[in-house]
């Protein structure tokens, strides 16, 4: 699985022309490489300069190079120096839109645990915890369930490529923390304010094996892409190119010939014409399922995405709007739908699969709406009402967010294990309890 993930360098004496991209996209053209310095050609942002560079030097990249030094360039990537969040940055989160929604992701949270069988060991980890919102929401919810966790070693630990972000968490999320080493796995540690021990990591291999809880909210939508084509003469990659007329500029090109990713990464069973496919999020949902398998616990996967049926959907984020990806590279957010099926498929059988479903029916099944009648009652502030009200709105609406985002989950199978029965006829008996019902993936009696 690791070849997946191989940066896959190409010749420019490689590159010709093919048939017209769709949506104005262009093919690759052939040309001599200059020998003027990227530096003196390109007065343009530090990104846009060592694309140009490095693309002059080795020939068109990959949509999941591109992206990978967009977001997480360690000196000028859009996710190490930007705070992206909120009202004032490209995008706002569920978790920032209501505390109702971290709340009921916290309530999940406890009954897979209640359900698994109230381990001992009880690890909350989040991949891409943003400013700490929704794994705030979850502590205190956690911390107003003490009497149901009574008796559980719970910890935090957070994975977080960004210092900004991961410095905005500890101030929102520690009453105290220290900083570790550049080269340390844990490189910060501290104490929550409800006195959890709360650890950062920059990869989810580094989080110590045990049960655990993984959350991934708008996560997966963020990780680099690998984009194909289906033409005449089969898949071929989408790429990466310096427009040869405007060299300040990028542009999409088809590759002539197959690339490792599009001999690798495609099922043979496909139907569509146009692929997104994201090696890394395969590998990580493959790292959750393994764990989960052999240590217990779940994964909630929240984001935009759809189950296989989707194919061209890479797109910039800035103020809030839409942005060319391809223009002022590091100043937007990139994204890409996530394609369930594909999560699924690398998850593999070592794991129960749920969903996707929508987000309005999760939240629905969780009970939002008398959660939301419950603030209300308590609430007589017309303004915060209102808030609350939009709040839920934004959330389920379907002409909003309730239908663009989806629900995903891995289970341990024994979680979902019948009891065995023994004995004959009127006689037969189970030996334990019948497994619960999966919270927010099945209607709940309140």
């Amino acid at each position: 699985m690791w070849t997946f993930l191989k940066i896959i360098r190409l010749n420019r004496a490689t590159v010709r022309s093919l048939n017209p991209l769709p949506r104005g996209w262009t093919v690759v053209l052939r040309r001599s490489c200059s020998s003027a310095s990227s530096e003196s050609r390109f007065p343009n942002p530090s990104i846009l300069r060592h694309l140009t560079s490095k693309i002059t030097a080795t020939g068109a990249i990959t949509v999941a190079e591109y992206m990978r030094e967009v977001l997480t360039n360690p000196v000028s990537g859009y996710y190490v120096k930007n705070d992206m969040l909120g009202a004032d940055g490209d995008f706002i989160t569920s978790p920032e839109i209501s505390q109702i929604f971290g709340e009921l992701v916290g309530i999940w949270c406890v009954s897979e645990w209640v359900a698994s069988g109230k381990p001992k060991v009880l690890q909350l980890v989040e991949l891409g915890p943003g400013r700490g919102s929704l794994i705030g929401d979850i502590l205190r919810v956690f911390h107003q369930l003490q009497s149901v966790l009574h008796g559980a070693e719970v910890s935090v630990h957070l994975v977080e490529v960004s210092p900004k972000l991961s410095q905005l968490q500890a101030q929102c999320l520690a009453g105290e923390y220290t900083c570790g080493g550049e080269d340390e796995l844990v490189y910060r540690t501290g104490t929550t304010h409800t006195g959890l021990p709360i650890y950062w990591y920059r990869s989810v291999k580094d989080v110590p094996r045990g049960f655990s809880i993984f959350l991934a909210h708008e996560f997966f939508d963020a990780l680099p892409i690998h984009k194909f084509q289906r033409t005449e003469k089969g898949w071929r990659e989408v790429m990466v190119d310096i427009h040869p007329e405007e060299p300040d500029k990028l542009r999409f090109v088809l590759f002539p010939t197959p690339t490792l990713a599009s001999t690798t990464l495609i099922h043979e069973d496909e139907k569509r014409q146009h692929l997104e496919i994201s090696p890394e999020g395969g590998v990580i949902v493959q790292k959750l399922a393994s764990q989960i398998a052999e240590d217990g616990g779940a994964a909630l996967i929240a984001d935009y995405g759809h189950d296989g049926t989707k194919m061209d959907t890479f797109r910039g984020f800035r103020g809030h709007k839409l942005h060319d990806v391809l223009e002022a590279p590091g100043t937007a957010d990139l994204t890409a739908d996530v394609d369930f099926s594909y999560l699924r498929r690398m998850a593999g059988d070592a794991v129960v699969c749920m969903g996707p479903i929508t987000q309005r029916a999760f939240l629905k099944n969780m009970g939002i709406d008398a959660r939301l009648q419950v603030l209300l009652r308590s609430c007589h502030d017309a303004t915060t009402r209102a808030q609350l009200i939009h709040g839920c709105d934004m959330l389920t609406s379907p002409e909003k967010m309730g239908s663009r985002f989806q629900f995903f989950s891995l289970l341990a199978p024994s979680r979902l294990t019948q009891p065995w029965e023994e004995g004959e006829g009127l006689g037969r008996r189970r030996r334990g309890p019948a497994p619960l019902p999966v919270a927010g993936f099945s209607e709940l009696g309140l």
